[in-house]
């Protein structure tokens, strides 16, 4: 009485020797049977050793389309021979991006060796897989091509670190349809939203379209002015404990200038404001706050001398914060347009008379109107969504 595994072993021979000589089509139809036997694991060890000869003799085997077959009967089995399946993920392109993209096997480290090999078409299988974890995108982030990282940031099923977005945002900041999917995603760092603000308006300021329709001078102020009004409509919605890096990047990048600082507090966008003062001035956080809300202007005066304003421009700002105070004290909600046209007419006068203070003044209500402009356009479209 022969055993199953002996009769195992006796087929498993007499299939080796017939593939040497059978058609290619034959080869592959008995891949996929193979692999199908060895998926439903009824096996014992000695059967199962022999299974994993004849697999390996086909992993060698000289058609692609032989081991593409192998290749599908493998890629979604647990227990598949990882010798096998490393052996295929090292195969041409159409082979390896099977087991690649849907493997269980290939564990992370695998995956992140196979990023760096620097096969775009790969790397991208890698960004296809589901789910796909924080280590193997961080490797994307840092070394894939931008055709992978596009595809990573289309999957839902993986997890990127806030870091990694920032180190896609650093590699890949210029390109519009990276920069696009970075933009849609609600867990961008808010710094790294702003820097990418100003990459897209310095594309627009330099696209051969907008210099050819409104001057290449103009189209630097248009753009110019439309990130910055960007970037306050993103310091009033960031979340509080992103208000620190936000200022620190926009300080940094020389962008907390007088006109968008006194704007945000027109605004009442107050912890913002008193972030951006605290990081300029040195400040402790309860000091300029105390001096915010409840110091005379003597102390005032020398708040906004401390974060660098001239002698012109501090006592416009002092107005500007007993205006808000005034404001905050009588009613629940800041109206925008009602402080900053008290400003401009408090300071109509100096504004004749001392150019700095004109511009500064010009400049708030250049942003006001922005500002205001878009408000109306989301509240037409949300009007527009109620009645949809």
């Amino acid at each position: 009485m022969v055993s199953s595994g002996v009769w195992f072993h006796m087929i498993v021979k007499s299939f080796l020797k017939w593939s040497e000589t059978a058609k290619t089509g034959d080869r592959c139809k008995a891949a996929s049977a193979l692999a199908r036997a060895y998926a439903l694991g009824h096996m014992d060890q000695s059967e199962r050793q022999a299974a994993e000869a004849a697999l390996a003799m086909l992993l060698e085997d000289p058609s692609p389309k032989v081991r593409l077959a192998l290749a599908e009967g493998l890629a979604m089995i647990e227990h598949a021979p990882r010798g096998i399946v490393l052996g295929l993920a090292n195969d041409q392109i159409e082979v390896a991006g099977r087991v690649i993209a849907l493997s269980p096997v290939l564990a992370d480290n695998d995956l992140i060796e196979i990023v760096a090999s620097g096969r775009p078409a790969l790397q991208q299988f890698v960004a296809f897989r589901r789910p796909l974890s924080v280590s193997v995108a961080a490797a994307l982030a840092e070394v894939g091509e931008a055709g992978a990282v596009a595809d990573m940031l289309d999957n839902i099923h993986v997890a990127i670190a806030r870091i990694s977005l920032r180190r896609i945002a650093e590699r890949f900041g210029d390109d519009p349809e990276i920069r696009a999917r970075l933009f849609e995603r609600s867990d961008l760092p808010c710094d790294v939203r702003q820097a990418l603000v100003e990459r897209l308006g310095a594309a627009l300021a330099g696209s051969d379209f907008v210099r050819s329709a409104i001057g290449g001078s103009r189209g630097r102020k248009v753009t110019e002015e439309a990130c910055m009004n960007a970037t306050l409509r993103m310091a009033e919605t960031v979340y509080a404990d992103e208000i620190p890096a936000l200022v620190e990047h926009l300080r940094m990048s020389g962008r907390l200038t007088p006109a968008f600082l006194i704007h945000a507090l027109c605004a009442g966008n107050v912890d913002f404001f008193a972030s951006a003062v605290v990081s300029l001035s040195g400040m402790s956080d309860s000091r300029v706050r105390g001096i915010l809300i409840d110091g005379r202007e003597t102390a005032m005066r020398a708040l906004y001398r401390a974060i660098g304003l001239s002698g012109d421009l501090a006592p416009v700002f002092v107005t500007a914060t007993l205006i808000w105070r005034a404001a905050s004290r009588s009613q629940a909600s800041i109206d925008t347009g009602r402080v900053t046209n008290e400003l401009i007419q408090r300071h109509a006068r100096d504004a004749e008379r001392q150019p700095s203070v004109g511009e500064l003044l010009r400049l708030v209500e250049t942003l006001h109107f922005n500002w205001q402009r878009q408000a109306s356009r989301d509240y037409a479209h949300a009007l527009a969504a109620e009645a949809a």
